[in-house]
Parts: C-alpha cells; structure tokens; sequence
C-alpha cells in the first residue's frame, strides 16, 4: 500500500508540474522528509495538502531529491513494475525499427521519455552500452542489467558514466564491463547506407550520436561545395554530405584527437577520403580564426548547460559560435546549427540565431527546425528530454 511509504511533502502551489506528470522533484520545492530515508528508498510525494502524487526513488545527495516513475498509487515500483518498463521501451524501438540491421544501432531506452528516468540503454550489433545517471536507480542496477540480459542475449554490456554525474548525484560507478564479454575495437555499425566503427569503450557519451541520425540525413540534401563540420566527432555529418548530398569536399574539425582517427578511419571505410580532411584543433578557434569561406558549414558543439544556472552562459557561448559561423559563410550559404543543451528551448536556441543574424548582418532563413530521432523520444509531461535542437539555414 502507497499509505505505508514514506511521504514527501511538497510547500504550498509546487504540486502542479507533478500532478500533471513531470519526473523531477527538486529540493527546493519540498518542505518535509522523514527522517532516516536512504538513497534508493521508495516514497510517495504528497502535495502541501496531503493529496498522494505519485511514487517515486529518494536521494538526498541530488538537487533532484525523488524522481517520479508511477502515477498509479497502487502500483509498487517493484521487479515486475521495472521489467514492464523495459519491454514496453524495447518493443516500441522494434515497432520504430522492423528491420533488423537498424535497431541493432539504436538508442534502446532513453531515460525520462520511456519511463525510466535516469536509465539511457544504446545498442551497437551485439553489444549494449548502459549509462545510469540516477544514484536512486543504480539501487536497482542489478535487477536491470539481469532483465536487459535476458530480454536481449547481448554478447556484453558496458557502462559508461557521464561526466559530473559523481558530483551531481553522488554517483560511485565506474566504466567498465558489466556482462558478458567486452566490445571489440573496433566494433562496426551501419546507419543512412554508412559504415562507421565505433569505439564503445573510450568513444564520446556511449560510443556514438544516434540521436542526430535523421538530421544528419536531412542537413546533407541542402549541403553543396566546399563545407566545413565544426566539432565532426567520427564523421557523421561529413559522411553523410559527401554521400547523400552535393558536398564536393568537407573539411571537419574536432579538438579530440581520438575523434579526429575515427572520423579519418570511417572515411576510408566508406571510400571518401580523397573529399574530406579532418582537423585536430580547437573548434571555435579555427572557425574565428580561418580566412577560408565555406558554401555551408555544420555546428554541433558539445552541451553548453547542464543546470538552470548554465543557461545564460550557454546562450553567450551559442551566440559566439554562430556569429563566427555566419562570418565564414559564403552568400546563399547554409548553416546547420545545433544544440543539446536541454536546459535551452527552442525558442531561447531560435532567439540566438536571430541575434547571430543581427550581429553580422546577414539575412537567416529558418528551412527546417528539427530534433532528435525518433529513439529518442519526447516525453509529453517532461519538456526537458526535447533536448536536442538542429535548424538547417539559409544565409544571405
């Protein structure tokens, strides 16, 4: 019975957000906690007026201090509860995914948005790579890491752990294998008719961006000439202009060296080394300080915020990219810009372009505003898993 659980109050008008579905409960909107509660304890959230919410997992060493995963009160966040969670998460990639080849390169579950906040699952061929970004929930871990065992036969599971999530949540896990045997290196995958090695082990996030999938598609049929790929990671974006749009040569440009050997390697792979050339050096350092002008150049620069208290910072930092961006494109040029800073909307995002535009003095077409792919998918009550924003432009 949810009455036998721990209750968590909330002060006066903070219920609204969770009455209507939103998983996180930050600690400045709670006024009681019993004492005595560890980190992974079920509780139930209570509004200032005594109503039950929701259940959720407690951890006092996180500003999100309970995360809500059943809104059904009578539903114990038990072994079935987590397991059906699972396949339910599994099931709707196989749905989005019928032919095998693909949804053996997906994002499997992803977190808030499959009921499963703080649990992010990435497939590549027969190897899992799991992320956990909720101490509450690493509780769980072994009961977890049994079921996506079993529901899916990988040859191993790796874990990797996101950077400031120690700090964050109190987290003690470290990467490493968790089951089965370790991913090979190199490990290969094939997304939009490319070949790509992945490093699972060592790779940026959890070895690749799934998430850019379609965007990568998309930008590529308006890619045209001479194009430079800010912040190229393994090629993506390079790869996919070469091959599916009118790009005559790419030239991408990443401060991680190891990026940089992927993004040579995955060219040679797919036969398009003569078109590109890839640059180890600072990202916002070349596009400023280059005298080149491009027919088009692609901005995908790393997370800017990662709390409340990043966002104007963040926005300064956008702002700065995108200016130099306009600055070294050529007229009719395009511009694919993007960001995965969740904490910015849309609209904050589409509010830097048109102040970058002002800035320089260019006239900015929006032609397509996009997202994340598919798996990875938005959850209707948490506004903040629309993380990824890419608008493709046209510059005059």
């Amino acid at each position: 019975m949810s009455s036998d659980l721990p209750r968590i109050i909330l002060k006066p008008r903070r219920s609204q957000p969770f009455f209507t579905g939103h998983p996180w409960v930050f600690a400045g909107a709670i006024s009681q906690i019993p004492e005595g509660l560890k980190v992974g304890d079920e509780v139930v959230l209570y509004s200032h007026e005594k109503k039950a919410i929701a259940r959720g997992l407690y951890n006092p060493d996180s500003q999100i201090r309970v995360r809500l995963y059943s809104w059904n009160l009578d539903q114990p966040l038990d072994d079935d509860f987590w397991r059906q969670r699972l396949i339910g998460a599994i099931e709707l990639r196989r749905q989005m995914f019928p032919k095998e080849n693909d949804i053996r390169a997906c994002r499997l579950i992803f977190s808030e948005a499959d009921g499963i906040s703080g649990l992010t699952v990435d497939r590549f061929g027969d190897w899992l790579t799991l992320q956990i970004t909720s101490e509450a929930l690493a509780t769980r871990s072994e009961f977890l890491i049994n079921q996506l065992d079993e529901l899916l036969s990988p040859l191993g599971i790796w874990l990797r752990t996101e950077k400031g999530m120690k700090e964050a949540e109190g987290m003690t896990m470290q990467d490493g294998l968790l089951r089965g045997d370790p991913p090979p290196s190199p490990l290969y995958i094939v997304e939009n008719e490319l070949d790509y090695i992945i490093n699972v082990q060592e790779g940026q996030k959890t070895g690749f961006y799934y998430d850019q999938r379609d965007n990568r598609l998309a930008a590529a049929k308006y890619l045209q000439g001479d194009v430079l790929d800010v912040c190229c990671y393994s090629g993506g974006f390079t790869l996919n202009a070469l091959k599916h749009g009118r790009a005559t040569h790419v030239t991408g440009v990443d401060s991680s060296g190891g990026a940089i050997q992927l993004a040579q390697e995955n060219a040679k792979l797919n036969h398009l080394e003569d078109r590109c050339e890839f640059v180890d050096a600072d990202a916002l350092k070349f596009l400023t300080t280059t005298d080149r002008m491009f027919d088009g150049i692609i901005l995908d620069p790393p997370k800017f915020a990662r709390g409340r208290k990043g966002i104007q910072r963040a926005m300064k930092a956008y702002f700065k990219w995108n200016v130099a961006a306009m600055s070294r494109l050529k007229p009719q040029g395009i511009l694919v810009t993007c960001s995965c800073s969740g904490m910015v909307s849309h609209e904050e995002f589409a509010e830097v372009i048109r102040d970058a535009a002002a800035e320089t003095g260019r006239f900015v077409r929006i032609l397509e505003t996009r997202g994340q792919a598919a798996d990875h998918p938005v959850s209707a009550f948490c506004p903040e898993s629309s993380y990824l924003k890419c608008l493709i432009c046209a510059v005059e």
